[in-house]
């Protein structure tokens, strides 16, 4: 006895999502040549410096402002100290002590009025960079800062700023370069004492956060893609419980959606393999089991020339039973033989084509057939290939008990460059269990003898074409098919240029491997 599709939970057994990923068929290795956790931590890592860098500029312009600033001050009080001494002149001993306590060279005061007084050094000094704190913007004093800590020691500036101690008098002051770098390699050592444990803990934390969040999760959904395509038959669909803890997000999201796409999968291959099987099954007896009712329908043949009424009844019900088991093998046969169509893509006109169907023998009834289609309307198709579509849609109506079929042209919007043809009767409608796979194969409606193939193949026929078929309603009112093709130019056989058209909800689905 065939066993069912493999067992698709994903509680079961070990997890290949957590496994090392295999190497994929081809033989090119599926392990990235730089892991997500490495580009995590060195992005994490760029982050973070690069954010200290932004907090550390400023910080290192504003500890030079400051210390410009104080020796301005320092050097404008030494300045007023030396002007009260009598006369105004400062012996060297005393003029030096000044310039010691204020850390600068030499000190010139700049008054409103124009008066100027000096405190200097002997011999007078030549400054080698200039610094006027008055114009200086922010981010000149970033780049100004940058250059100090790496300055020769031995630079001489001279600096000009408005007095903090006096408004309006401006202070020009000699000061040694190696004061200002010393004060900044101080505050770079206690800034980076404190910034770098805070800035290595925050990088830390944020790599755990998105190593835990991130990049474990999407290691786990591509080991089991990985291992899903190297061996989708025995490999577990992945577990979405144990991919993320916090459910609801968009990993959580497409860790659910890739098991479901996984187990639709793993369905779908069991079940193309057990098509592939009956295909050959049916291919092997075919032959066989038309021999075997060939002599079964030329005896009930006989029995409907008997003299006897009820024997030739008989006869005929035999008949049309034989033949129907026929026609269901033939029809079975034809679906397990069947190959891509070789089409011949023209323009049809629809008009003629729907007559044709209608008059068509098989149908047995052309008469509840209502062709509204006008003589003239064109289509690209293939015109041997749309005629079986056409039929078995009548076929199947007629089958059901429809007494009446309409086939017009939609007045709905379409897209560009296409035109539905609509087909409605009003038969008893489909059951609810079947619209959703009624273009699968062996999906019947429940008449009898069916088989469940007239649909299938008429799917694959639409997209042979580059149509499609789509069930746009049914109820007890009947039922209504659309047939979309790509409509012709005005000038020609050419297709107009437009996207493929929109389709209802249970259109035909995209068409499975053909069985063998």
């Amino acid at each position: 006895m065939s066993r069912g599709p493999p067992e698709s939970g994903g509680g079961g057994g070990q997890n290949t999502a957590d496994a090392a990923p295999p190497v994929a068929p081809g033989g090119w290795q599926t392990r990235p040549r730089r892991a997500l956790s490495v580009r995590i931590l060195l992005l994490t890592v760029g982050v973070v410096l690069l954010t200290e860098m932004l907090v550390f500029l400023p910080g290192l312009a504003w500890e030079r402002r400051e210390w410009l600033t104080a020796r301005a001050t320092w050097s404008h009080i030494a300045a007023l100290s030396a002007a009260q001494a009598p006369g105004g002149a400062v012996d060297p001993s005393t003029r030096e002590e000044l310039l010691r306590l204020a850390g600068t060279l030499a000190v010139i005061l700049h008054e409103p009025s124009g008066d100027v007084f000096a405190l200097t050094a002997d011999p007078p000094l030549v400054p080698s960079h200039r610094v006027d704190l008055r114009t200086e913007t922010t981010f000149g004093g970033m780049r100004l800062a940058l250059a100090a800590l790496v300055a020769p020691d031995h630079r001489v500036i001279q600096l000009f700023a408005d007095s903090p101690v006096r408004p309006g008098v401006v202070v020009e002051v000699l000061a040694p370069a190696r004061g200002l770098k010393g004060a900044l390699l101080r505050y770079a050592r206690t800034f980076l004492g404190l910034a770098l444990p805070i800035a290595a803990l925050s990088a830390a934390f944020v790599y755990g956060a998105m190593l835990l969040l991130l990049v474990r999760p999407i290691r786990q959904i591509t080991n089991s893609i990985v291992a899903f395509r190297a061996n989708p038959e025995r490999t577990p669909p992945l577990d979405p419980n144990r991919l993320t803890f916090l459910p609801g997000g968009e990993i959580s999201i497409a860790g659910r959606e890739l098991a479901a796409m996984q187990r639709e999968l793993r369905t779908a291959l069991w079940r193309n393999a057990r098509l592939a099987a009956l295909g050959a099954a049916i291919a092997k007896v075919g032959h066989d089991l038309r021999n075997v009712l060939s002599p079964a329908l030329l005896s009930a043949e006989r029995l409907e020339m008997h003299p006897e009424p009820g024997v030739r009844r008989s006869g005929a019900t035999l008949v049309r039973a034989v033949e129907n088991a026929t026609e269901m093998v033939g029809r079975m046969l034809d679906f397990a033989r069947e190959v891509p169509p070789q089409l011949v893509i023209a323009a049809v006109d629809l008009g003629e084509l729907v007559a044709e169907a209608a008059a068509s023998p098989q149908l047995n009834d052309a008469d509840r057939v209502d062709n509204q289609v006008r003589p003239g309307t064109e289509a690209l198709a293939d015109r041997a290939l749309l005629l079986r579509v056409v039929l078995n849609l009548l076929r199947n109506a007629i089958e059901a008990g429809a007494t009446r079929i309409e086939i017009r042209v939609a007045e709905r919007a379409s897209a560009a460059g296409t035109l539905t043809l609509e087909i409605a009767d009003d038969g008893p409608g489909l059951p609810p269990e079947v619209r959703d796979r009624l273009f699968r194969p062996f999906v019947t409606s429940g008449k009898q003898g069916g088989t469940g193939l007239g649909l299938a193949i008429a799917a694959d026929l639409m997209r042979a074409q580059g149509g499609q078929i789509a069930l746009l309603k049914t109820g007890g009112a009947g039922t209504v098919f659309l047939l979309t093709l790509p409509a012709v130019r005005p000038s020609g056989g050419e297709p107009a240029a437009g996207a493929a058209p929109d389709a209802p909800a249970n259109a035909s689905p995209p068409p499975p491997s053909s069985p063998a």
